[in-house]
């Protein structure tokens, strides 16, 4: 029995040097077909559903056909490098599989809008534009330029040319208009 056992390593030696040093197809094959099955039942053994162990089985011997150049018979046999290609295998899958899935990103949904509101909202944005309409044109250029344009005091002057003192203070005293025309919104 002894004898039977070596000469199948010898063979299996044999096949991967094959393989190794000649890219040998054939030799793979027997490579394939001696270890294919084995390293699915270690898998399933392990607790690997028969659909993936099968898949882990094709990547491995992928693996083995790829990394031929990498083996090396004074340190380890064949069977001990494919089975250790097999296993880094399986934990690989068994930790990408245990790797939290990103968060979906809520995206915000408009949540059915109420009558009710939608009209007080356009009341208060004609309200808005009434108040804005009676501001002097350089209070509400600027602060449409600020506030709708999202400019800072800094881009306005560029684009005007104004002092920064006259664009700050036309835009507080239009502010404070409108705060006080506004005033019964907020109550």
């Amino acid at each position: 029995m002894a004898e039977v056992q070596n000469t199948d390593r010898t063979e299996q030696i044999e096949w991967m040097l094959a393989v190794r040093d000649q890219r040998d197809r054939a030799s793979f094959a027997r490579l394939f077909g001696f270890y294919a099955p084995r390293i699915k039942g270690m898998l399933m053994r392990s607790g690997v559903p028969a659909a993936a162990a099968e898949d882990i089985v094709q990547d491995v011997m992928l693996a083995v056909w790829h990394k031929a150049a990498q083996f090396d018979p004074a340190r380890s046999q064949v069977s001990g490098w494919i089975y250790k290609i097999a296993r880094n295998r399986q934990i690989d899958i068994a930790r990408k599989a245990q790797r939290p899935l990103p968060e979906e990103i809520e995206t915000q949904t408009r949540p059915e809008e109420d009558p009710g509101h939608l009209l007080a909202f356009e009341q208060e944005a004609g309200q808005l534009k009434e108040a804005l309409s009676r501001l002097s044109p350089e209070q509400r250029d600027l602060i449409v330029r600020a506030y709708v344009g999202d400019l800072t005091h800094r881009e306005i002057q560029t684009e005007t040319g104004l002092p920064m003192g006259t664009i700050k203070s036309r835009i507080r005293l239009g502010l404070d208009r409108l705060r006080h025309e506004l005033k019964d919104l907020r109550n």
